[in-house]
């Protein structure tokens, strides 16, 4: 469901990221962190898709740690340089 799907009263107002700012997210009454929002991708370089992978090729991505996706996406690039597709 979009915004644009939700009838806005004075009960339910759309909100604005400015809203947002300063706002503290709890979780049972205890303070869990602050609310961020993320600007637009400026320059979009990669698409978002669902994909289905092994439990083991993902572990072993994973346990690379902090960057692992990139990782992946560098390898699957390396793959491609001597499998061409068609």
């Amino acid at each position: 469901m979009t915004d644009a799907d939700i009838r806005h009263d004075a009960d339910s107002p759309a909100t604005r990221v400015a809203d947002w700012e300063g706002a503290t997210l709890k979780q049972g009454g205890v303070e869990i962190g602050k609310a961020r929002t993320r600007g637009p991708n400026k320059h979009p370089t990669k698409e978002q898709v669902a994909v289905r992978y092994s439990p083991d090729v993902l572990a072993a991505f994973r346990a690379t740690g902090r960057g692992w996706q990139t990782r992946m996406d560098n390898a699957l690039r390396d793959w491609l340089k001597t499998h061409s597709p068609v």
